[in-house]
């Protein structure tokens, strides 16, 4: 008796050394690190905190600092790099250059302000930002594509989830450096470039592609992902409002980012709650399938063996003639001979039919007008704060309210346009014409700036620009499907630089600057050499955003074309084909078991 009791000591420790890995080698795990990883990856969108600073030491006008605010969204949302990688190498790879980039892209900028580095030229602090903000692209396309590819049923709220996370990143990172640096802006700087790599780095080996079935409960646990997200949300929130009312002192803010570090690591409770289940599944299949075995062994029977027999030739042979000329029609035809010939919608386009087809132009063009125009609205909330004369404080609470509401507007977006497509065919082209609608009325508040008319502007602004990413993304994969959604997904994203440079750095920054000289002329002052350019008043932007207005109206009216033109394959059933998937691999999966066992019994 005591010589058994290390025995059973050791298979328990054995026991659970298995439960924890597979914990962490995991499908929910997996999610919870992409959580993580998304949690910091926008850090883009903590521009705002960070750009006086910029324009003040480096000595910059509104234009100069609109161009290097163009070439942070250019990295941002020119992922296609980052998708052609992920195509031919393995996602930590993706993951670890994107960290590399992060640290070294945001360190030079640190170097710069802190003036511990001479004075860069305009194009060495456009090309720092560039790299840095262009590491957002590595980790969405190793995280978030993963995640969609792991779990394409439940693609609208794995969208909508996972880009709110990025969206909720600019008040989560606004809480920690508050915790760490106290009111130091340049120290911003540092954090984003460090804490966003040191993530990626301590989840390279969790995330990767898994080939499973679909899980039965995963919606519910999504479900609760999402609910602890709503109170990371709910908690964030209230921080800003108290923040705005009052100073809190260093340690005040140490505890909220203690609160908001709890509820980052509140999904990993989830995560064991479910692999718990999934063990507790495992083990009683292991007994059940132990007892048939043993039935099998003790009564073979004639019977049992004359149909298993059938099944072998049924998934042996049929395979290989079908599949063969297929594979032999794919060789014979090449990629560039069906360019203008793609599948129909929701098959697997190659990357050129996507390219060329008019679904994706007509898409492309709506996120250009509608990305374009909420991202020069956030990217300009600094200075619009400052020009209309509001306070410090409130400035940080127009970039955590944006963050707030964009986190809202892609929980939403995704989870409502699944919901309604599911139960009512409704399409998610015409939800993004809704949300561009709403949009508008965003940019006309900022035009004429009623009283108290800049906060709400930042909620409506921060709800459509989160909106629009999970409509768009999960409209290229369901109508060009997830074989390349790595490059296909990160060249959706390119339509934000182009909008954002047309509207932002040749139309905001000209019209700012010019009305900024006009009044200096008024005055009868002239600017001094290296001197910051600033205007003050509703006139500053006021032009700009009635043009913003224009252009996104127009966007909304191009994309009812494509609610048009796919209104049939939204009334279908789009993800037939992937529980037809399942369901054959289910019946494989069976087949061969019955075969293994058959053959057991023979053998006995």
């Amino acid at each position: 008796m005591e010589a058994a009791r290390p025995s059973g000591g050791g298979g328990s420790l054995a026991s659970k050394k298995r439960f924890i890995t597979q914990v962490l080698t995991g499908p929910w795990f997996s999610v919870f690190a992409s959580l993580l990883i998304m949690s910091t990856a926008g850090t883009p969108y903590a521009f705002g905190l960070y750009s006086n600073v910029l324009k003040s030491v480096l000595g910059y006008d509104q234009s100069t600092l609109n161009l290097v605010s163009f070439f942070k969204d250019v990295g941002t949302n020119v992922g296609v790099p980052a998708g052609l990688i992920a195509e031919v190498t393995p996602t930590w790879f993706v993951l670890s250059l994107g960290a590399v980039m992060n640290f070294f892209g945001y360190l030079m900028i640190w170097l710069a302000v802190t003036e511990r580095m001479a004075k860069p030229h305009v194009w060495m602090m456009c090309l720092y930002i560039c790299l840095g903000a262009n590491s957002t692209a590595f980790a969405n396309t190793g995280a978030l594509v993963t995640c969609v590819k792991n779990f394409p049923e439940s693609r609208g709220i794995v969208l909508g989830l996972l880009k709110g996370y990025v969206g909720l990143s600019g008040a989560i990172l606004t809480q920690l450096y508050h915790a760490i640096y106290g009111n130091d802006s340049k120290s911003l700087i540092l954090l984003v470039g460090w804490l966003p790599a040191a993530i990626s780095f301590a989840f390279l080996r969790t995330i990767r592609t898994m080939k499973f079935n679909r899980l039965q409960n995963e919606l519910q646990v999504f479900y609760n992902f999402l609910y602890i997200s709503l109170g990371l949300a709910g908690f964030l929130t209230i921080m800003i409002v108290v923040q705005q009312k009052a100073t809190l002192t260093k340690s005040e803010y140490s505890g909220s980012a203690a609160t908001a570090l709890f509820l980052l690591f509140l999904p990993l409770a989830v995560v064991i709650m479910e692999e718990r289940n999934l063990w507790k599944g495992k083990k009683l299949s292991v007994n059940n399938s132990s007892k048939a075995l043993k039935i099998i062994t003790e009564k073979p029977s004639m019977e049992t063996s004359t149909e298993l027999s059938v099944p072998r030739a049924c998934f042996s042979t049929p395979e290989t003639i079908n599949l063969a000329p297929e594979r032999d029609a794919r060789k014979q035809v090449s990629c560039w001979g069906t360019i203008f010939t793609p599948p129909d919608r929701g098959e697997d386009y190659t990357i050129l039919q996507t390219l060329c087809s008019i679904d994706m132009l007509i898409l492309f063009f709506s996120a250009i007008c509608g990305v374009g125009g909420t991202l020069t609205a956030i990217d300009n909330l600094g200075q619009m704060g400052t020009s209309l004369g509001y306070p410090a404080r409130s400035i940080s609470t127009f970039v955590s309210l944006v963050s707030i509401w964009n986190y809202l507007g892609r929980v939403v977006a995704g989870l409502v346009s699944e919901i309604l497509l599911k139960k009512y065919k409704f399409p998610r082209p015409l939800l993004l014409t809704i949300v561009l609608l709403f949009a508008c009325a965003g940019h006309l508040l900022i035009a004429f700036n009623p009283p108290g008319g800049l906060y709400v502007a930042s909620i409506i602004i921060g709800f459509t620009f989160g909106a629009q990413w999970p409509l768009i993304f999960a409209i290229i994969s369901e109508i060009f499907g997830l074989k390349y959604y790595s490059t296909l997904y990160n060249f959706g994203s390119v339509a934000s630089p182009i909008g954002l440079y047309i509207l932002n750095v040749r139309v905001t920054g000209h019209l700012y600057d010019r009305e900024a000289e006009k009044q200096l002329a008024v005055l009868g002052l002239e600017r001094k050499r290296g001197e910051a350019l600033n205007c003050t008043g509703v006139d500053c932007f006021k032009l700009s955003f009635v043009i913003i207005t224009a252009v996104t109206l127009f966007g909304s009216l191009v994309s009812l074309v494509l609610v048009l033109r796919t209104r049939k394959f939204y009334k279908s059933d789009i993800y037939k084909k992937f529980r037809e998937e399942v369901r054959a691999t289910e019946e494989v999966a069976m087949a061969g078991k019955s075969l293994d066992t058959n053959g057991t019994g023979q053998n006995r």
